[in-house]
């Protein structure tokens, strides 16, 4: 690779030094010009410059043809044709090289406007047949079955609207109107350096300027989208900052940023502070974002039970390592597995969460631990939860959603709902319980 490409200079990047393998053609000119040369006697200035050691042949692999130094005992016919035999092979061998090479790269193609294709023709499905049908059509198989196929980028925001409502009833007006008490605050805290109101509460306190512009430095940072400077970052401060004058009784917690984000990638200003509001409202999100403690705890008992029922040699590995679904867990659920994953697998994982509601979140916890069933199970404590906390980032899709595909959201004849219902009235006012023992 040329250190000089563009890519290169653009992630300020310096390819290792490799010794490239020559192309079929290359070695091919080599040989026809050594051909050349053996058919010419070399004149008497060029066996002076062999004799002085100055001549350099075409390439270290053309080094076989050569005649060997005027000093040196010259090449037996049988040597010259084992090498000639062997310089053949070369060529050949490149020549395979460059062909396997073509074939892949038209795979990769064929592949790629396949998708393309799929994705065109899906589009027009959703734009033409399911979204002016939308309560009609959103429940039908045909409808499930290319939902989970992913969504089209064209139509992914407007998809996610739909599917994850407004029941808050936020209008673009209101909107407008918590953005202006957020600017406000904002400015009064740059002059003051303090809040005004002495009865802030530590929610409001929590969602200070300061934390949200640091959180944005972090979110999604290889995208140089929404850090300072970036076309994104005053976007991603106002349908934050606008979030905790609406909620100040949550505020701003950590990782709500990656949700917001995600929005804003795929919804107006206004419609993804909607769909963002609506969606921390859910009552998984509302659990893990106001810290309930006793609601955190139904959530990963009712993972747990299906953790064994799934996976039961890993589950097993996990309890006498005592690693608890909270040390990875949380990550992946605060995120909705945007920080997680890379962008285009968190987004396909949205997709069906906006389906299929929690449930698709702690489905796609157990299809992430089946990817990885037989590595975790060589790890100890330590290294499961630093690779749980951050995945690899070449994860395929296809392995992934096939894991998720074949978990199993069942325990015994009992779904994830009725499992959680069990667990809420168990868990009430508990911190310890064992799980084998709970009854259906």
């Amino acid at each position: 690779m040329v250190q000089s490409a563009p890519g290169w200079k653009l992630f300020g990047k310096v390819p290792l030094r490799e010794n490239a393998q020559k192309d079929s053609k290359t070695i091919q000119q080599e040989y026809e010009a050594r051909m050349g040369k053996a058919a010419n006697p070399p004149s008497q200035s060029q066996h002076g410059r062999r004799k002085n050691l100055e001549f350099e042949p075409l390439s270290t692999t053309a080094l076989i043809l050569e005649d060997r130094p005027a000093n040196l005992p010259a090449k037996s016919a049988e040597e010259a044709q084992r090498h000639r035999q062997e310089y053949d092979e070369m060529v050949a061998e490149a020549k395979k090289r460059e062909l396997k090479e073509a074939q892949r790269k038209k795979k990769l193609m064929k592949e790629r406007f396949k998708q393309e294709e799929s994705i065109a023709n899906a589009m027009v499905i959703w734009n033409t047949e399911i979204l002016p049908n939308w309560e009609n059509m959103r429940h039908t198989r045909r409808v499930r079955e290319l939902w989970w196929q992913g969504l089209p980028p064209s139509v992914r925001g407007k998809v996610w609207s739909l599917a994850i409502g407004n029941e808050l009833n936020i209008t673009h007006e209101l909107y407008e109107i918590f953005l202006s008490r957020a600017k406000e605050r904002w400015r009064s805290l740059s002059e003051t350096g303090s809040e005004n109101d002495a009865e802030a509460s530590l929610a409001d306190r929590e969602s200070s300027l300061d934390l949200i512009k640091l959180d944005i430095s972090r979110t999604f940072p290889s995208l140089f989208i929404f850090q300072k400077g970036g076309p994104y970052h005053d976007l991603l401060h106002s349908v934050l900052g606008a979030y905790t004058c609406y909620r100040p009784d949550v505020g701003y917690v950590q990782g709500m940023s990656f949700i917001a984000a995600v929005l804003i990638l795929n919804l107006e200003e206004a419609d993804a502070f909607i769909a963002f509001a609506n969606l921390l409202n859910k009552p998984c999100q509302m659990a893990f974002f106001r810290v309930d403690h006793d609601l955190m705890l139904k959530y990963f008992a009712a993972f747990e039970v299906f953790f064994e029922e799934n996976l039961p040699r890993l589950f097993g590995h996990f309890k006498s390592s005592n690693l608890t679904p909270d040390l990875y867990l949380i990550d992946w659920i605060f995120t909705l597995y945007s920080k997680s994953l890379p962008l285009d697998l968190a987004c396909r994982v949205w997709d069906v969460f906006c389906r299929d509601g929690e449930e698709y979140l702690f489905r796609t916890g157990l299809g992430i631990l089946r990817l990885y069933e037989e590595v975790l199970l060589q790890m100890d404590f330590i290294h499961i939860a630093q690779f749980l906390t951050r995945l690899p980032e070449d994860i395929v899709p296809e392995k992934l959603f096939g894991c998720i595909a074949a978990v199993q959201m069942l325990s015994g004849n009992k779904k994830w709902v009725q499992v959680n219902t069990v667990m809420l009235k168990d868990l009430k006012g508990k911190r310890n319980i064992n799980f084998k023992n709970l009854s259906f």
